[in-house]
């Protein structure tokens, strides 16, 4: 069984995940500790709006993408509710990303901005 996430992402890490296969995010920044996918498109396009569409390193643009993560690897994550009952999101160390990834099940899609 599998849950479907979002992620927003600016237009630098759609491309990377592009040229990954669109199966499975990229390595994080040293000064990027967290993968944040969101439970709710409505909360990742929120986020694709008000923070990449303004930041530099998004290249001022927000994509929100949604991909399946198989509920096993869900089930031993706490969501976090960060604001309104809508701003739920998983913290995934990234230490841990090669598990994320690899949890993920099909291919990680666009589903706008």
């Amino acid at each position: 069984m599998t849950a479907t996430l979002f992620r927003p992402v600016g237009l630098h890490e759609l491309a990377l995940v592009w040229d990954m296969g669109m199966g499975e995010f990229p390595p994080r920044l040293p000064s990027q500790p967290i993968v944040y996918p969101v439970a709710n498109i409505t909360y990742a396009r929120q986020i694709a709006r008000d923070w990449n569409g303004s930041d530099e390193k998004s290249g001022f643009v927000g994509f929100v993408t949604s991909f399946d993560v198989d509920k096993a690897y869900l089930s031993g994550l706490e969501p976090h509710r960060v604001g309104s009952s809508e701003h739920l999101e998983y913290w995934i160390p990234a230490g841990d990303l090669s598990g994320f990834n690899a949890a993920i099940r099909g291919l990680i899609e666009q589903a706008g901005f």
